[in-house]
Parts: C-alpha cells; sequence; structure tokens
C-alpha cells in the first residue's frame, strides 16, 4: 500500500468490527487498513465515534464482551493477532503492544500507589531483583521528566496533576520497552502548555528509545507536530492517508479538507476569516449511505457517481509515500469542493462600560486536620483570586485564559452569584454584587447575567425534555406565560442553535455533547441577558463541532448584542474570537489587552509559552517551543514575589522571588505585570517571532 522499504512492523488489511446491541450488529469499523513501520509514527484522525479507539482496541484486543472482529487480518512482527491464543495474547500486551489511554485516571488503580502500579509491570514483563527495579524505574520517571521520584512513587494517583498522571501512564507503557505504542487521544482536556510538554515528550520518546507509535486523535494540530504519516477516518472508514504534510499541505478528500477549514488558524479571525463548520452530522452506525459515506454533508456530491457503490482508496500518486483518497471526484476536488464563504460580518460598535471587576479577592477557608496545623494566613486559605481587575463593555467579547487552576471559573461563578467574593468589586450597573449571591439578586439582575457552563451534562436535568428547560426559563423570567408562545419560542430557539425541532421532547441523554452544549447555550439566551459568562464551552469537542459552537456563539452574541464573557486556556480559539483578552495565573492578573496587543509583541513570559504551545495544523509555520518546567505553586502557599516566578525561563532570581511585579502601561489598553522592562521584553518577543497572524 505505501512504498516504504522494509516489512511494516504492524499491517492491518481489511478490518471489519461490530457490536452487539439490541438491534442488531452494529460495524463499527468498515474495510480498515492502515500500517506502521519500525520506529515511525503514523496518526490516525477523525470526529469522536469514526472508530479511532476501536481500531486501537482491536489491536490490543480488548473490544470487550459485545464487540468482535468480523473480517480482515492484524499482523504484528508476522504474526496474525486474530490467531493469537489467550496465552500469547497475555505475553505480547504490555511487553511488545503497549496502550496509552486518554483517561489517566481511568488507567490508574486509585487504591493503588504509582510505586505498586510501576513495580507490577517489571514484576509480570521484565523479572529483575527489586534494587535494581527501583533503578529501572527511578530512570523512566526522570526519562518522562518527573523529579522527586520517592514522593512520586508514594503517592496514590489522586494525589497527581492531570499532566503527572498522565507522564505516569506513559512511562508505565515504556517499562516493558514496547515495540509499539498506541497513544489513544493523550493530550485531550490537558491545559495547553501541559498538552505540550506531553507532545514533546512523545517526540522524544519516539527518538530515544526507537518506538513506533500509532497517535490517535482530533487535534490536527497534535498530529502534524509528531507523525510522518496520517490516516484520516470517517464513520469507520479510512477516507485518506498519505504523508502527514502532504495530506495536510493538499488534502484530496472534502472530509479533511472540513476538518482544516474548521480550525481556527492564526490568520482565521472573526471579522476577516471566520470559521467554516461541515454541514450536517455523521450518519449512524448502522444508517451508512450507499457509496460515499461523507456524501450527505459533502458540498462536492455528484448523484450517479458518489452513490454508485462501495468506492476503493484511490492512489493520488503526488508523494514519494503514496498518497490515497476514497473520494470519486478527488482528481478536481479544488473546483468542485465550493463550501460557500459567508461575507464577514462587520465589527460591532461596542458601547459603554456594562461590568467593572476591580481588585477582585476570593479565598476558600480550609478547615481540614491537615490545615488546621499549618500557621499563618497562607496555611488557612486558598486563594483562588487574589487581585482581579478589568471591565466589559457593552456587545465586547471579553476573554479569561490561563491554565486550569488559576482562578478563571472562580471569577465566572462571583460574577453570576454562585460565589460571594471576599474582597473587591463586581459593578454591575451602578451597584456591587460581589457580596450578594445569587439568591439575593433582584430577578432583574439575574436574568441580565447568565451562564454556559463547561459541562452541560452536569447542568441540564435529566428528569426534563429539552423542551421543557428552554420554556423554565422563558417563564420564570417573564418572557411566555402561555403554552402556546412557550412552544413556539422554545422551537424558534432550537432554530437559532441549529438543533432539530423534534429534540424539543427528548431528554439530555439522547443527545451528543455538542448538541448538549447548543442546549445549553439556548437556555442562557433564551432569557435575553445582557452578560453571559461561557466557561470552556468548546473544551475536548471536535474541531468541526467546536467550529459550529463558536460561530453558534456568535451568531447570537451579534444579534442580541450581548457581552460575552469567554473563558477557555486554549489561545487559538480566543484569537479568533475575542475583542479584549486578560491573562491569569494564579489568581492573578498577568497581562491585559485588546486581541491585537497581547497576541502580538511584546508578550508576557506567561503569555508567550502559552502562544508556543498552540499547536498548528500547517507545515508551513515553523515557531520556536516553550516548554514550561518547575513545579506550579500551591494556591494554599503561594509565592510571595511573581505568582509566575517558579516556572518561567526568564525570571530575574532574587527580584522576582521576594516582590510582586509592577503592572506597566505598554499602551492606555494593554498592561503587563512583570519585572522584566519591556524593552528587554520586546527584545526577546522578536527573538522567538510568535506571529500574531
Amino acid at each position: 500500500m505505501e512504498r516504504i522499504m522494509g516489512p511494516p512492523l504492524l499491517a492491518i488489511e481489511g478490518l471489519h468490527v461490530s457490536y452487539s446491541t439490541r438491534e442488531g450488529d452494529v460495524p463499527a469499523v468498515v474495510d480498515c487498513s492502515l500500517r506502521v513501520q519500525p520506529g515511525e509514527c503514523v496518526g490516525l484522525v477523525g470526529e469522536s465515534g469514526c472508530g479511532k479507539t476501536t481500531v486501537a482496541l482491536a489491536i490490543m484486543r480488548y473490544l470487550g464482551a459485545n464487540g468482535r472482529t468480523v473480517g480482515g487480518r492484524m499482523v504484528f512482527k508476522g504474526r496474525d493477532l486474530l490467531q493469537c491464543s489467550p496465552k500469547m495474547l497475555r505475553q505480547i500486551r504490555g511487553a511488545d503492544i503497549a496502550m496509552v489511554y486518554q483517561e489517566p485516571t481511568v488507567a490508574l488503580n486509585p487504591s493503588l500507589t504509582i510505586g505498586t502500579q510501576l513495580y507490577e509491570v517489571l514484576y509480570y514483563h521484565r523479572p529483575m531483583r527489586k534494587r535494581q527495579a527501583t533503578a529501572c524505574i527511578a530512570a523512566m520517571l526522570r526519562e518522562v521528566r518527573l523529579a522527586d521520584s520517592e514522593r512520586v512513587l508514594a503517592a496514590y494517583p489522586h494525589q497527581l496533576s492531570g499532566g503527572q498522571q498522565q507522564r505516569i501512564v506513559i512511562a508505565m507503557a515504556l517499562l516493558a520497552q514496547p515495540s509499539l505504542l498506541l497513544l489513544d487521544e493523550p493530550t485531550t482536556a490537558l491545559d495547553v502548555t501541559i498538552a505540550a510538554g506531553i507532545t514533546e515528550l512523545i517526540k522524544e520518546v519516539r527518538h530515544r528509545f526507537g518506538t513506533s507509535m500509532l497517535y490517535i486523535s482530533h487535534d490536527l494540530g497534535r498530529i502534524m507536530e509528531v507523525c510522518d504519516r496520517v490516516y484520516v477516518m470517517y464513520a469507520g472508514q479510512i477516507v485518506e492517508s498519505g504523508l502527514t504534510s502532504q495530506v495536510f499541505n493538499a488534502p484530496r478528500h472534502p472530509y479533511t479538507r472540513g476538518l482544516l477549514r474548521a480550525l481556527p488558524l492564526p490568520e482565521t479571525r472573526k471579522h476577516t476569516r471566520p470559521l467554516r463548520a461541515m454541514r450536517g452530522q455523521p450518519p449512524g452506525l448502522n444508517q451508512r449511505p450507499v457509496g460515499c459515506v461523507f456524501g450527505p454533508r459533502c458540498e462536492a456530491f455528484q448523484p450517479g457517481l458518489c452513490d454508485a457503490g462501495q468506492l476503493p482508496l484511490y492512489d493520488v500518486g503526488d508523494a514519494p509515500v503514496v498518497h490515497h483518497v476514497r473520494c470519486a471526484r478527488w482528481q478536481d476536488i479544488e473546483t468542485v469542493d465550493t463550501t460557500s464563504e459567508a461575507s464577514p460580518p462587520a465589527p460591532m460598535e461596542l458601547g459603554e462600560d456594562i461590568l467593572r471587576v476591580e481588585a477582585l479577592r476570593k479565598y476558600y477557608a480550609l478547615t481540614s486536620r491537615p490545615f488546621r496545623r499549618l500557621r499563618g494566613d497562607k496555611g488557612t486559605y486558598a486563594r483562588a483570586n487574589e487581585s482581579i481587575t478589568f471591565t466589559a463593555r457593552q456587545r465586547e467579547i471579553v476573554a479569561l485564559v490561563g491554565e486550569s487552576g488559576c482562578g478563571k471559573s472562580t471569577v465566572a461563578r462571583v460574577l453570576v452569584g454562585l460565589e460571594t467574593a471576599t474582597a473587591g468589586q463586581v459593578v454591575w450597573q451602578g451597584e456591587d454584587l460581589a457580596r450578594q449571591p445569587v439568591t439575593k439578586r433582584t430577578p432583574a439582575q439575574r436574568r441580565a447575567l447568565q451562564m454556559v457552563f463547561q459541562h452541560p451534562h452536569e447542568t441540564l436535568n435529566p428528569r426534563l425534555t429539552i423542551g421543557a428547560q428552554i420554556a423554565r426559563v422563558l417563564k420564570q423570567y417573564g418572557i411566555a406565560r402561555d403554552a402556546q408562545t412557550l412552544h413556539t419560542l422554545v422551537l424558534h430557539w432550537l432554530d437559532r442553535v441549529q438543533l432539530p425541532r423534534a429534540l424539543a421532547n427528548r431528554r439530555p441523554h439522547h443527545l451528543s455533547g455538542g448538541q448538549k452544549q447548543r442546549v445549553a447555550i439556548a437556555r442562557a439566551f433564551a432569557g435575553q441577558p445582557a452578560l453571559v459568562v461561557a466557561d470552556e464551552p468548546v473544551t475536548a469537542l471536535d474541531v468541526s463541532v467546536q467550529a459550529t459552537v463558536l460561530e453558534l456563539l456568535l451568531d447570537v452574541q451579534r444579534t442580541h448584542g450581548t457581552t460575552l464573557l469567554f473563558i477557555s486556556h486554549d489561545l487559538g480559539v480566543v484569537r479568533y474570537l475575542a475583542d479584549q483578552v486578560v491573562v491569569m495565573y494564579l489568581g492573578q492578573v498577568m497581562e491585559r489587552g485588546t486581541a491585537a496587543q497581547v497576541f502580538g509583541p511584546p508578550y508576557h513570559p506567561y503569555t508567550e509559552a502559552l502562544l508556543s504551545a498552540i499547536p498548528l495544523a500547517d507545515p508551513l509555520q515553523q515557531r520556536p517551543r516553550i516548554v514550561l518546567e518547575g513545579p506550579i505553586p500551591s494556591v494554599v502557599d503561594p509565592p510571595r514575589g511573581c505568582p509566575f516566578v517558579t516556572r518561567c525561563p526568564r525570571q530575574l532570581g532574587v527580584l522576582c522571588e521576594t516582590e510582586r511585579p509592577p503592572l506597566q502601561a505598554v499602551t492606555v489598553t494593554h498592561s503587563i505585570a512583570c519585572h522584566i522592562p519591556l524593552e528587554r521584553l520586546r527584545q526577546y518577543s522578536a527573538g522567538t517571532s510568535i506571529a500574531h497572524g
């Protein structure tokens, strides 16, 4: 299939996988063929539900009781895995083929220490003396850049951060020295800086140990950074494959082109080059159309040609390694793929200030026994927000960005009244709401400030239909009372968020993650609020669903003239969406300004690191990578000086360690909290050249 010298380490040919359900056998993977050469990293990309993880589980023979391989071959080192006995499989798993799962919390046993779980790997796959095993584990922890091995080995999984847990899972997979490593979404839902560190680690592991890898992800930027070749999967089929640079530079399948168009690249802006989401939804696993499975969503679909029968993989023949595509019209794709580019909307004229957050502080009292033994103010409070100041204008989109734990969501909860502030002000229409919980606010104030939560499944009532949950908002704020008007408005809002009207009678568990997020948006905007807080509304969504949700947010926000407070750790999305950006770290503002100012030099060192960590699905763009090292400080005992001092690659020593950084005004609307003079920050920025686009 691919013109690569030497036999492949893994060759999958015509793989078919089905799951037994109450509705009969459901085909999850259909005619999947791929190869992994020794020392090669191969990517497998596609939307959620396309069958990527099923392929990995089939390789491991972990399909579960209702899953079975109904056709094809999987040859690993000359041996067909489908013909291996259970005993032989136990010898191969872990020792020759290891897997890193998407959720490290699921892969780690919560009742065993990290050390015990790492020792088990060596006990089963590389028996050795205890002293030798200890040295081997310590060396592996250093390889995955985990310091303080004694503390880590004695810890339980819940005592480690998400990034540390993922490094432990990678170390566990590597201890047996496997030939093939399966990586299933290893950076999904991690902070962008931690994800960048894991990506660098994966690249180092590959070059240091010569490990072959199958990297499964829907993050095209990460695939571009790591993989030599890539397979694009849709509805259980491989629809395109080839060199990563070739597939991303000159995609020949409409689905691959649609995925790339949905990415917020540096040159995409809401007012100049809007994102273009693919229309429609992937087909159900037992509802595949005849012919091209992407046909119902394809702008280039031609009846009689694209639905004439099963499509083969065509050899494009434009790369040193064969470039394959499953499309009947690939030769004229440049002219027939006519996805309409709507003219971008004109920038909205911003109004007067409607929200002012001044020196907001939020402490949480810690009363458990370990904390009571600590002395002083630092030992009795977790400092979620130390001093947060910003303003928001009518029709403005203000983004709060930073890593998990920096206090973004705490600000949001104080704004909408789910928490009360310890100090400072939240001035809304001339009244300070900082210490007014939602139960003490007037109906007008509650209606004016609404929130879209990060996890919609946790905030939608599982017992109520979707229509009833939207109608409840309309009734509560007096927008409609009678049944007919309520029904009409519910259907209107389902139309606004591009959901089928039939979902009005469905309950949340019948909906996908993207559909639930649209319902949450409809519910937040249905009360016609003046300000909506969107807390990580697109985290871990597929790029196509993410583009749809972002454009939906923008459309509804423009139509109603709503101010939007957008919370995210993804600066790629923020760069596309925001008018004003507030960069937070450990409960404090590091940088604040317009999007153009924050994404252009001079950068705060933390902003610079965040920008360098944004993955780019563009083989033509190059930039330096800044991987943050050092410990993340505790909110119970933060640094006395600059909060970023323990991880800052440019810190000045004693000054940064002992004194709070001053707020330096770059312009009237742009400020940076840093001891480093602005001129030197400009020099650093010129050296790193992280383009604003």
